[in-house]
């Protein structure tokens, strides 16, 4: 006889027939999936029962709790700088895309003006980039880091960008891996949980997340974009997180790298006040928004950049994780360039095309398990909106295997549209705003 306080399938059921959950059904399911009362064929109905009948408000806002409940909880309450003063946190979060190197000029560049940011990273999977593959190719720099080291590099120089340790809600370790398989990755109420449920227990005081749109992101069109950035930012304001959500562009990739070793080049660039316009704009109001959104006023993000203030902390956290922020970048063995077919305006570089691209030059992988080459990847010489003339170079691709070009140009057949001058391709870079 089971001593379980509630019926999988029972639950099952409920969702299925557009019932509601109560709390007590889904502090459940996550504690009796999460130790295996719950078998995956059982979570992988309920899965797609979410998927295909939704949950209100206050079932993934409980949702979200119970997978916090399943591991620890960060405290940065104590945080103090070396003057002794009181730190306050905040972090950002992309959805992913092409190119979105944004996470590496941003940490230190927050840092500046006294605002601790605790960056716990991933790794890319498919045509998305991982920004702890990216890091990993400064000599030296590695991602693993205790607690304790957390913290100490917190207080000294304000920025850490390093791996979510185990214990951070391993219920969505284990529901990601599943949903994976079973055809739910998309549910709007799985992908914010998934998301929340890690960035509230990490414990950060605010929250700005950086929701993708187009065909290099995860959501390929606004509406859905929308819809779960208002999800998450609700998930965030109930659980006491300031948080807010910007919508920005991803039909083009961001800046004119997709790799590892080369995003690294380009952030470089960033924080030495130069870098692409774009990559540039989307750090520089990102910083606006964590800054203004853990309460500092007045600051002037753009002149940190200008001034080498953000340089000098990203110096310092890249040293404080082994890395040499002076030692020179791996660099692909092999190059092929891609022309332009015709003369005339640039409309547009598809961002899946190109993320694509980069993945099968070897710059991402297809299981978590796969390695990556540090020095792969896509770089462009145009970008939308830019007159080109035919036979001018509009990309560069690399890899150490030169049998992978043929792929990777493959990927691009279709990525690259030439209209006739005086054509104007949208550029908006963000779309909106979304606050509580």
């Amino acid at each position: 006889m089971s001593s379980e306080a509630f019926d999988a399938v029972d639950i099952i059921r409920t969702k299925r027939d557009r019932g509601t959950l109560t709390p007590e059904q889904i502090d459940w399911t996550i504690d009796a999936y999460t130790r295996g009362a719950i078998a995956d064929e059982q979570m992988a109905a309920l899965n797609m029962a979410i998927l295909l009948n939704g949950m209100d408000r206050a079932e993934i806002s409980r949702w979200t709790t119970a997978m916090i409940n399943s591991g620890e909880r960060m405290d940065f309450s104590g945080l103090r700088g070396p003057d002794g003063s009181v730190k306050p946190t905040a972090d950002k979060h992309s959805t992913g895309g092409v190119g979105d190197k944004i996470t590496l000029p941003l940490a230190p560049l927050v840092a500046v003006f006294g605002v601790a940011v605790p960056q716990l990273s991933g790794r890319g999977l498919g045509h998305t980039g991982g920004t702890l593959d990216k890091l990993e190719s400064i000599p030296g720099w590695r991602a693993a880091l205790s607690n304790e080291a957390m913290m100490a590099q917190l207080s000294d120089c304000g920025a850490v960008i390093c791996a979510a340790g185990s214990g951070l809600a391993p219920a969505d370790k284990k529901l990601y891996a599943l949903r994976d398989v079973t055809g739910t990755v998309e549910a709007i109420p799985l992908i914010a949980s998934s998301i929340m449920s890690k960035k509230i227990a990490e414990g950060t005081g605010a929250l700005v997340l950086d929701v993708k749109v187009g065909s290099g992101a995860f959501m390929k069109d606004e509406a859905s974009a929308r819809e779960l950035a208002e999800t998450m930012v609700a998930l965030g304001t109930d659980a006491g997180v300031r948080t807010v959500a910007l919508l920005t562009n991803m039909r083009t990739p961001l800046g004119l790298t997709a790799g590892n070793a080369i995003e690294v080049e380009e952030s470089v660039e960033v924080l030495a006040g130069g870098g692409p316009a774009d990559v540039v704009e989307l750090t520089v109001r990102l910083a606006e928004e964590m800054l203004e959104a853990a309460g500092v006023r007045g600051a002037d993000p753009a002149a940190a950049l200008r001034d080498g203030r953000a340089m000098d902390v990203w110096n310092r956290m890249i040293e404080a994780q082994g890395g040499d922020p002076r030692a020179a970048l791996p660099v692909a063995r092999e190059s092929e360039t891609v022309y332009a077919q015709a003369d005339g305006v640039l409309t547009e570089l598809d961002a899946l095309g190109v993320g694509v691209a980069a993945w099968r030059l070897g710059a991402g992988r297809a299981r978590k398990e796969d390695a990556v080459q540090a020095g792969a990847g896509v770089r462009m010489h145009a970008k939308p909106g830019d007159v080109v003339r035919r036979g001018q170079p509009l990309m560069t691709l690399l890899t150490d295997t030169p049998e992978k070009f043929a792929r990777a140009r493959e990927a691009l057949g279709g990525a690259v549209v030439i209209a006739g001058e005086g054509s104007r391709p949208d550029q908006r870079l963000i779309i909106d705003r979304i606050a509580p």
